[in-house]
């Protein structure tokens, strides 16, 4: 499983609570514990939770599966993560799943728990929900990351029409119902929904991509912007699709840990004029 691609959510202060409720749900540990940024491993996964401010607020576009192997243990982490929270989906028996439920967590994370097989070591997987105008584009979607990323591929599919399950909106038979795909070793799901959800992709939860070099940086740079993508800040941008991306070299990171904190600062201070991140002017601000 590749730990240099990962989900980050954002918080307005609580990201420290919310990092050591998941911890305790999961047994996972945390990794860095700083007043902006925690870093968590839940099953050997990457979660960074990120203290941003209250601009931006997580909802159910991007959701995690949790893939259990007994119902005793979808039993448990349905009740840990309920409280405070609120079913979206009953914890119930579905066609797809003997026990099955989707709920948003106190923290507005919204999470599947799903007993099913494990058919990779990763437990934990993000699923994508294109919907309003890029209702139908999973596809697409799917089609413009795995020709980005190398050791990619899409995987299973069903489409609406597949399936003889009656759905409580009329969705285009060729749309897709789920779908599995998986970027430089990092698997995905994806769904289309044409329900007229109040939400969007935004920058509360977006993909860590950490790059090697420049050329890496700039490859993926210029490919999840192109064709009505747009750049932001300080290594954030959005594909065409909306949804967010930050792709940092892993160069920043370790100039940004300098033990000597005014090299750290000017690193962090070029870092923060910056677009797409670029190393050299990276390193002539930490050698300046």
């Amino acid at each position: 499983m590749n730990n240099n691609i990962f989900p980050c959510l954002w918080y307005d202060e609580n990201a420290k609570e919310s990092a050591e409720f998941y911890c305790d749900i999961f047994d996972g540990k945390i990794t860095a514990d700083t007043p902006v940024v925690m870093n968590i491993e839940l099953f050997g996964q990457k979660m960074m939770l990120l203290n941003g401010g209250p601009q931006f607020k997580k909802n159910a576009s991007v959701s995690f599966m949790v893939i259990c192997e007994t119902e005793e243990e979808v039993q448990r982490y349905w009740d840990q993560l309920m409280e405070g929270g609120m079913a979206l989906m009953p914890l119930d028996s579905y066609s797809w799943s003997k026990k099955y439920g989707w709920l948003k967590d106190k923290y507005d994370v919204t999470w599947q728990i799903f007993l099913g097989e494990k058919r990779e070591e990763q437990k934990i997987i993000p699923t994508l929900m294109f919907m309003h105008e890029n209702n139908g584009k999973a596809m697409q979607a799917m089609e413009l990351y795995t020709s980005t990323f190398p050791n990619s591929k899409i995987g299973n599919i069903l489409r609406y029409g597949d399936g003889s399950e009656g759905h409580p909106t009329p969705e285009a038979p060729e749309n897709i119902q789920h779908a599995h795909f998986v970027i430089d070793g990092y698997s995905f799901f994806c769904m289309d929904s044409s329900y007229d959800h109040q939400f969007d992709f935004n920058e509360a939860i977006s993909m860590v991509v950490m790059t090697e070099n420049q050329e890496q940086t700039d490859h993926y740079w210029k490919s999840l912007t192109s064709d009505g993508g747009k750049e932001s800040m300080c290594g954030w941008l959005k594909d065409k699709f909306g949804f967010s991306w930050q792709i940092v070299p892993k160069k920043l990171i370790e100039l940004m840990g300098d033990p000597d904190p005014a090299k750290a600062q000017k690193v962090v201070q070029a870092m923060m004029r910056m677009q797409k991140i670029i190393i050299e002017d990276l390193e002539k601000a930490y050698h300046s």
